[in-house]
């Protein structure tokens, strides 16, 4: 669940059980599954695919995971301790050095990184285990990463950092603000990419 298909890429089942020292009986068994959560999909003469991302499901994603770390967002503005900040100021540091030096593919996982970890100082636990869950069910892969677009890296890292200003100030209202309005720009641009 890592991203490491493309979207439409066939899945070795042959290899996958090979390089896990099993029959291809578990396999497919295991992929039958995946297809039932939609990551999956069998095709006639092709087998299976790794599920593509529809436009209407990206845009259910990114509502879903507005409203959800909005939410985680308003709540760390309250609870955020220091250490908490210092975390999320090296992890935007990072994500700085990381743009400036070149290394898009860096800056995604980063981004989940600060996210998850805005999340977990909002609490409840179950809060950041559901966006989790949300990233599980629907990996970006890595090839299709926003990160990758040069203007939208610089429009992100500049909402991550008001958001961390909305955070250090324990300002709720704008914590969450800024999240909503950052994940819809994540809306917009991940719908242009089916533009085209």
């Amino acid at each position: 669940m890592r991203g490491e298909l493309a979207a439409g890429a066939a899945v070795p089942q042959d290899e996958i059980a090979r390089r896990l020292g099993v029959s291809i009986t578990p396999v497919r068994e295991a992929l039958r599954r995946l297809e039932s959560e939609g990551l999956v999909s069998y095709r006639a003469h092709r087998g299976a695919t790794v599920s593509e991302l529809s436009q209407e499901a990206a845009r259910e994603l990114y509502l879903l995971r507005g409203a959800v770390e909005g939410l985680t967002a308003r709540l760390a503005a309250t609870r955020i301790t220091d250490d908490q900040l210092e975390r999320l100021r090296v992890l935007h540091a990072r994500m700085l050095d990381a743009q400036h030096e070149g290394r898009s593919g860096d800056l995604a996982p980063l981004s989940r990184e600060l996210h998850d970890a805005i999340a977990l100082a909002g609490g409840p636990a179950f809060l950041a285990g559901h966006l989790r869950s949300i990233w599980r069910e629907n990996p970006v892969p890595p090839d299709t990463s926003l990160w990758h677009d040069h203007a939208n890296a610089e429009i992100f890292l500049r909402e991550h950092e008001d958001l961390l200003a909305a955070l250090e100030a324990h300002d709720p209202d704008a914590a969450e603000c800024i999240m909503k309005l950052h994940l819809e720009h994540s809306a917009a641009a991940r719908g242009a990419t089916f533009e085209n």
